[in-house]
């Protein structure tokens, strides 16, 4: 299954990308909130605390990894959109090659450094245990994550956003299983729910590499095609490794408000997890539409058709702002009430500090969306570095709104620190969508009208 999307209505096109793409990142998130609902409801709410206190790590290190591979694969989209399949399979067969290796040194550099992270970030002592039970299992099956997210963005190069949402749903089911499994029976703890997240990720992950066997002769690899092409590292590198920062430094923010959050104590942490849960729900859509953006503008830039990707960022806007606005509301008026999903016990102290959070997270959706759209979109014009800046515009609106948070050991200012983010990011990317936009019409030699 391939989707070319180089013709035809663009707002159709990102529709039926962005839907499966949803609800296959709402899964990926599934993994992360069964863990947090049989955690707090069997475990306790400071384990629940161990595993959000965490949460920022693993951002910071999947993040990364998911952001290189999903950069890795953008010369495959454009390969794929100018039609030439021999040179698309040379990207797929050197992307696999560059991911092995991160792989490994991600796994290595990780686990030898968590401790000392760990103590960085001033973990409470009540849950430093749990917490470096649970991200050291993650941090060993990095493997599993690079594999199905690098299998996962080839196959989306292509414009097959429905495989791989079938495959995590399938390996969602088996992550409630499996926690339920190893936390109510086994009684693992946290390091349980770490372990059926692996798992379950690796399961994902195999199930995408069959099906390419199986049902994608256009991905099936020669010898040639796993040669090393050091010219084609270079563009994959100039374009992950920015992509895969982007993340990281965005996560780097984030521990400066888990840090910020840690001096506050464990309920605290444990109803800034729960906010955060929900808010994934939610934000999961601004996701995977930009997603969609990225390998619709890749196709297209491939096929050189630069009005296309005027249409599909007028598109993705109507979408996004509208959708915007409903889940605004939603998160205002009622989003508290989705943390009676995580939290068991301490509920009059810990529900209103959800309240706090899920408002703070409601009124600013809007540039939520147009971080997403615009960093994604012009990431996959193969752009790399220009939006990594807006990643260290982040950094700074983060990080001030947490060292503030911080000093005044607030605990809404730890909540304001993503929106100021967003707003932040969002001035910076649309100044440098029209650079962009003009810049890729100079390249391809081409003059569009708006």
């Amino acid at each position: 299954m391939r989707t070319d999307m180089t013709a035809g209505k663009p707002m159709k096109i990102l529709l039926d990308f962005t839907i499966p793409v949803f609800i296959g990142n709402v899964f990926q998130q599934f993994y992360n909130m069964v863990d947090a609902i049989i955690v707090g409801k069997f475990v306790g709410t400071k384990a629940l605390a161990a595993v959000g206190s965490t949460g920022t790590i693993m951002f910071l290190i999947l993040g990364f990894l998911t952001g290189l591979t999903a950069g890795f694969t953008v010369l495959t989209a454009q390969k794929f959109g100018a039609g030439k399949m021999d040179e698309m399979r040379q990207t797929v067969g050197n992307a696999a090659l560059l991911s092995i290796v991160v792989s490994v040194v991600m796994t290595a550099v990780s686990m030898a450094g968590m401790h000392s992270l760990l103590k960085f970030m001033n973990t409470p002592a009540d849950i430093f245990k749990d917490a470096y039970a649970y991200i050291m299992i993650i941090c060993g099956g990095i493997f599993a994550q690079v594999l199905y997210n690098l299998l996962a963005s080839i196959l989306r190069a292509l414009g097959n956003s429905k495989t791989p949402l079938y495959f995590l749903i399938l390996a969602a089911l088996l992550n409630i299983v499996l926690d339920l499994v190893f936390i109510v029976i086994f009684h693992m703890g946290a390091a349980g729910a770490a372990w059926a997240t692996v798992v379950s990720q690796g399961v994902s992950g195999f199930l995408c590499l069959l099906y390419i066997i199986k049902a994608v002769p256009e991905l099936h690899l020669s010898r040639d095609d796993w040669k090393y092409r050091p010219y084609l590292a270079k563009n994959q590198i100039s374009v992950g490794i920015p992509m895969g920062l982007q993340y990281s430094i965005t996560a780097i923010g984030a521990m400066m408000v888990q840090s910020a959050l840690n001096i506050l104590g464990a309920y605290a942490v444990a109803a800034f997890t729960a906010g955060q849960k929900v808010e994934n729900i939610f934000s999961q859509a601004y996701v995977a539409l930009g997603t969609a953006m990225a390998t619709y503008n890749a196709q297209n830039v491939g096929a050189g058709n630069v009005q296309r990707v005027r249409e599909g960022f007028r598109s993705a806007n109507i979408i996004g702002v509208s959708y915007a606005i409903i889940t605004g509301a939603i998160l205002i008026f009622w989003g508290k009430y989705f943390a009676y999903l995580f939290i068991s016990d301490n509920i009059d102290s810990v529900l209103p500090m959800v309240d706090t959070y899920v408002k703070c997270v409601g009124f600013f959706t809007i540039p939520l969306h147009f971080v997403n759209v615009l960093r994604n979109g012009i990431q996959g014009m193969g752009y790399g570095l220009l939006p990594m800046m807006s990643g260290v515009a982040e950094l700074v609106g983060r990080g001030v709104t947490a060292v503030v948070a911080a000093h005044k050991k607030s605990y809404a200012g730890a909540c304001l620190a993503s929106p100021a983010a967003w707003i932040v990011a969002t001035i910076l990317l649309i100044t440098m969508y029209f650079y962009v936009i003009k810049d890729t019409e100079r390249k391809l030699g081409r003059t569009t009208n708006d």
